[in-house]
């Protein structure tokens, strides 16, 4: 590779650890994913249910050199090719966290290259520039995961506004706990999407919460409990509980709920592009019901594949990539910070 080439292209080593996946991407530009390592622990920890913190931290001791080295090698690149690192330092599991910046500052100290600390969430809302290579800000996007809830006004790259956000649940959570009460277990989400499929969603009739505050602001906890009431009910009374109706009953709630909020926030703010982000932002119900609604109202909608939607690396070199380029850099007291709010450094 010619020096000038060199010169001219940016490449990114994003590290991923906030929760169950080790993870580990090399990023070209911003835009171009040379590579995409994802160690899940999904199966260890579906033993119990959900997610183990000290677990979790000690498989990403064991996983995150062969994950990184895995990264470098899938893109064809050595350390001595990357420009930056890019880790995720909040929010997550604060041990979780920890392996990840720990790696980073070592690999970063020992050889030299510049470290930017990431955003998780940024990083989510950066997974739309992967493959959408003609969007850019400004737009609306919905960040649904297991742990957030969040409606951003995207105003530019790395710089947010948060109108709405969850006041109890997250969309996510409110899966897990939906499903592990149905009998579906863990993880909830993509059980209950792929259970729903054979249910009616117009079964039963479950509530969708508005907060009276802010008219973009979510609430799951009602629905959840309304989902339990009802199981409760049918038990008491003798009745059968069709799982494949209440998990579809359920989901349609929730994808109501955020659909409505977010396409009058679209609306509110006068622009015509849309983005989902966050694990929940794979669930084929909520991505079936975005198509048909922003086709209607003639706005542009974007959304990552399911492999970028949940948590992984490449999304977090491509927040990466946007924060060196602004000059963003990050010293050795780089710290894990577990409740770290959207847009605070």
């Amino acid at each position: 590779m010619a020096e000038t080439e060199k010169q001219k292209d940016i490449y990114i080593l994003g590290i991923e650890s906030s929760c169950d996946e080790t993870a580990a991407s090399v990023v070209k530009n911003g835009r171009e994913v040379l590579s995409n390592v994802i160690s899940s622990q999904i199966a260890l920890h579906t033993l119990y249910g959900g997610v183990v913190p000290e677990i979790a931290s000690r498989k990403h001791i064991e996983k995150i050199n062969q994950v990184i080295e895995q990264a470098l090698a899938d893109a064809h690149v050595t350390l001595e090719d990357i420009t930056a690192i890019a880790v995720t330092y909040g929010p997550g599991l604060v041990g979780a966290l920890l392996v990840g910046v720990s790696e980073a500052k070592a690999i970063s100290f020992a050889t030299g290259i510049p470290l930017v600390g990431v955003h998780h969430i940024e990083g989510h809302i950066s997974a739309n520039f992967i493959e959408n290579k003609e969007l850019e800000p400004p737009f609306i996007c919905l960040v649904a995961s297991g742990g957030h809830s969040h409606l951003v006004v995207v105003k530019d790259y790395g710089e947010y506004e948060i109108i709405g956000r969850t006041r109890d649940d997250a969309a996510g959570e409110a899966f897990d706990k939906v499903a592990r009460a149905i009998g579906l277990g863990y993880p909830g989400g993509p059980k209950i999407d792929k259970v729903s499929k054979e249910g009616n969603p117009d079964a039963i009739h479950f509530p969708r919460a508005a907060v009276a505050e802010n008219e973009y602001d979510f609430s799951f906890s009602g629905l959840k409990s309304a989902v339990l009431n009802y199981l409760n009910g049918c038990q008491m009374k003798g009745e059968e509980i069709n799982q494949a109706d209440v998990a579809a009953s359920f989901q349609k709630a929730v994808v109501d709920v955020l659909v409505s909020h977010s396409l009058h926030a679209v609306k509110a703010y006068g622009l015509n592009k849309f983005a989902i982000a966050g694990g929940v932002a794979s669930n084929s119900s909520l991505r079936a019901a975005f198509e048909e609604e922003c086709g209607k109202r003639n706005i542009a909608f974007y959304h990552p594949s399911p492999i970028f939607c949940t948590d992984n690396a490449a999304m977090i070199g491509v927040a990466g990539y946007y924060e060196y380029i602004k000059g963003v850099r990050s010293g050795y007291d780089l710290n894990a910070v577990p409740n770290l709010k959207l847009g605070e450094r």
